[in-house]
Order: C-alpha cells, then structure tokens, then sequence
C-alpha cells in the first residue's frame, strides 16, 4: 500500500472504523495472552493438584522443624497463603541459595519465599510481588568491638559474607568507591553460620540482612548490629515471569493478611521480644525455687515418681522451659510448664495445655518416653540425649548421631552429640540430613542449662526420693 493509499483509507470512515477494530482485537489479544492465558493455567495448576508448592531455605528464618513440628518465618507466611488459596502446602527445599531461581524457572516449584531482596538483576530473571518487609544490610560485629560503628570504620577491616548474595555486591561497590576492605567470599555458609563466628570471635564482621539480624540476637546476643552499609530494601516473593495472575494472588493476600493481622501474628512470633535472651540468671533462679517452684512442688514429685524419675531433674527442667510460669507460651507455639506443642499433648491426652498437672504429667511422660528410645546409650549420656531429643525432636538427634557414625565416633556418647548438633546448622551438613537443618547450639546450651539448675536444687539440700536418679539413669559418673 502507497503513502496516498493509505492516507485515503485513513480518511474512509469505514476504513479507519475497521483499522480500529482491528487494532482493538490485537491489543486485547496480547493483554489476554499476558494476562489471562498463562496465569490462569498456572492457577488452574495449582487448584488441580490441590496444592501449592513453595521453594525455600532450611534455615532459621524461612523454614526448619522444631521438636518436629515445620517451623520459619517464610514457611509460616507461605502456608497462611495456601489457606487463603484453600490449597494444601508442599515444601521444595533448594539446597543451594543460588538453585532456587533455577528451580523455579524449570517448574519444581509454584513460587520462590526465602527472604529474597528485590533488586533489579533478579527482576530480569522472575517477577517479583509487593515488597512485604523492608530491610537494611547491617554490619554485625561482637559486642566488644569499639572501633566500628558505621560503614565508614570498615576500612581496613576483613568482612565475610556469602559468594552470590546481595551483601558481597554492595560490599564490592564499596570498594570500588575506595573504601579500603577485604571481603572474604565463601561458598557453602549460612548468613546465621557467619553470624555465629562473629558471635564466638572466630571472625570479626559479617553483613546480615536487618530481619536475620534481628532473629539472631535472641541466639547469638553477643553478635551486635552496628549499622547499615546501604539504604532500605525490600524481600519479596518471586514467581516465573509468566505468572501474572498468581503474582496477582499473592500481592492481594499480602494485602489482606497486612489487614487482618495474619502478618503481624506470624512477623511478632518470630521477630518480637528479641531484647530477650534465655541466658542463666542464676540470682532470679534461686529465687524462684523459693517463690514459685512450692506450688508445683507435690505435681512434680508425683508424676517423676510414677516414671522413676528424679523430681529435682523435672523442676530443673520446667524452670529452663518456662521459669515456672503456668500460662508460658513461646513464639515456636509450646504452651505451659513443660511448653507442649499442641501435637505432643493430643499425643498424650492433654484437654487443657495450661493445666499444671495435666501439663507437668505430659511432659514428664514424653521425657521418659524418648529416654526408653535411646536405650542403646546408657548412664549420664541416655539422659542428656533424652533432654536434647526434647528440645529439638528426636529426629534432628538421629541426624547427629549418623554424622557420628561417619566419623567413627560414638553415637550413644552425648559429648560426641554435643559436638554433632551444632554441624546441622551448616548448609554442607544439613543438606544430606534427613530431617534437614537444626539449631544445633540450641539443645547443647539447653541441657547444660537444665543440668546446672539440677545441681543447684541438689546442692541446696531438697530432699529426693530413693534411689538417685544416679540409680535409675545407671550412671557411672556424677553429672
């Protein structure tokens, strides 16, 4: 068609009416394409199967099991989403942080929440929602260190972070403005497993997002944040770029759960009261024996004696677990003296998870319970191992004990236990674990916690029943 053609057809009212409708249809046939067709079947997925697939970390902020029950900020908001959809809740867990777009981008999973930070590198590869929390990267360095304060004392300094995240590439900006620092890249470690190291003076400074920093403190209090070394970013969940109308989905749940309090709850239960850190007041704790531990005294002494236990160990034990407080309920959802989840009381036929006895009789049952599992560690070690298997779950217990058989330890001594736990925290351990990442550090310091209030009640001369617990743990040693 000539230039004069076209400008005739242009001037036809019934030409340009056609022309128009023709343009109409194509526009409207692109945005269906783009916006109804794909979205709609990766819906039409989902409802079909009847489930929702989420890819995350196993780590302490988006999803791990706790006294084996699924746990993690990122889990948690992932299956309050499946509700809103009515849809049951699968968890794809990458086991590298670099596999999780991979994953998603070859269909191994619906959407991808594990904290990631919405930057425009990422946006080229996935569609991002609504940013849901807002973050800074802080610097984090033990408490005892005076010299940084800000971004600008990191001259000079060795900052470790891991190879790929988004801390390394703002470290390197820094750099390439002049500022003076080495940044050590490593491969396989958790941000929570560099945290940890600083904690403990194995290394100096590491970078954490605010929202990790934060859940960290109650763990590792002597890990200080110091700072941001950027402005405020915000982690968002990804999706395949096609997927328009489940982005669509998930930016309206965000919006209803900010309504209806749903994020709140679950941001309070895992971010709220981290000033607070279960550390050994031995002041407080002497205390309570005197003020609070009478009124639970003749509940305790007779649900030990039923199982032949001592009734010094299982005070010792309640006042690690809630300080003695009847109405205790903890931001992981244990409730009461012994702090129960709800699946270990329906277990054992609790009705009211805040009754003291009804609680202190689960509890104890449940203890000697796991003590009569591992029968094939005996004396001091079965007891240990028992407690720790209530703090975290027996199967996180099975994990460390199959790293000790790969090492030609002994998997029925809890020093060689001790020493395990703490390896579940690390990504290249975990990873082949069969009940996947722990909070190894968290049974170790429970059970040592636990065995020294012991002494204490021992040492202070409360009368306990015969025999010794020494004689029914067969110990061979004072613990």
């Amino acid at each position: 068609m000539t230039p004069a053609s076209l400008k005739h057809s242009l001037t036809d009212p019934k030409r340009r009416r056609l022309y128009l409708i023709v343009l109409l249809f194509s526009i409207g046939f692109i945005l269906f394409y783009r916006y109804e067709r794909e979205p709609v079947t990766v819906l039409d997925e989902i409802f079909r199967r009847g489930e929702l697939r989420v890819i995350t970390r196993n780590n302490a902020h988006c999803y791990y099991l706790y006294r084996n029950e699924p746990m993690g900020f990122e889990y948690d908001l992932a299956r309050a989403f499946a509700d809103y959809l009515g849809v049951e809740l699968k968890v794809e867990v990458a086991h590298h942080w670099e596999e999780m777009i991979p994953d998603l981008l070859e269909g191994k999973g619906d959407f991808i929440a594990a904290s990631l930070t919405i930057t425009k590198s990422r946006r080229e590869e996935v569609g991002f929602s609504d940013g849901y929390l807002a973050i800074e990267q802080q610097i984090i360095v033990h408490r005892d260190n005076s010299e940084i304060m800000g971004p600008e004392d990191l001259e000079g300094w060795e900052v470790h972070v891991r190879r790929g995240t988004t801390y390394a590439q703002r470290l390197q900006m820094m750099v390439a403005r002049g500022l003076d620092i080495r940044v050590i890249l490593h491969e396989n470690l958790s941000t929570e497993e560099l945290i940890r190291q600083v904690a403990e003076k194995e290394i100096e400074v590491t970078i954490a997002d605010s929202n990790v920093a934060m859940l960290n403190r109650r763990y590792y209090p002597d890990a200080e944040a110091r700072g941001a070394i950027g402005p405020k970013e915000h982690i968002g969940w990804a999706v395949d770029k096609g997927s328009y109308r489940l982005l669509e989905r998930i930016d309206r749940f965000f919006l209803s759960a900010k309504q209806d309090g749903t994020f709140t709850e679950i941001y309070t239960r895992y971010y709220s009261d981290t000033q607070y850190f279960d550390d050994m007041d031995l002041t407080a704790f002497h205390d309570r024996i005197e003020t609070r531990l009478p009124e639970y005294e003749p509940i305790i002494k007779e649900m030990a004696e039923q199982h032949e236990m001592d009734w010094r160990l299982i005070a010792a034990q309640i006042y690690q677990e809630s300080h003695f407080k009847e109405r205790a309920k903890s931001p992981a959802g244990a409730y009461g003296l012994m702090q129960l989840t709800r699946r270990t009381a329906r277990s054992y036929g609790v009705a009211d998870l805040y009754d003291p006895e009804e609680n202190i009789a689960a509890g104890t049952r449940h203890l000697k319970k796991l003590y009569d599992f591992f029968d094939k560690a005996t004396g001091d070690d079965r007891l240990l191992i028992a407690l720790a298997a209530y703090n975290v779950g027996q199967g996180h217990i099975l994990d460390a004990r199959n790293l000790a058989r790969d090492r030609n330890l002994d998997p029925n001594r809890w020093p060689v236990l001790a020493d395990m736990l703490p390896l579940l925290m690390k990504e290249e351990f975990y990873n082949d674990a069969i009940y996947g990442y722990c909070r190894g550090t968290e049974p170790v310091r429970y059970v040592r916690r636990i065995m020294t209030y012991y002494d204490i009640l021992k040492r202070k001369g409360i009368e306990a029943r015969e025999p010794d617990i020494y004689d029914f743990f067969d110990a061979e040693d004072p613990i």
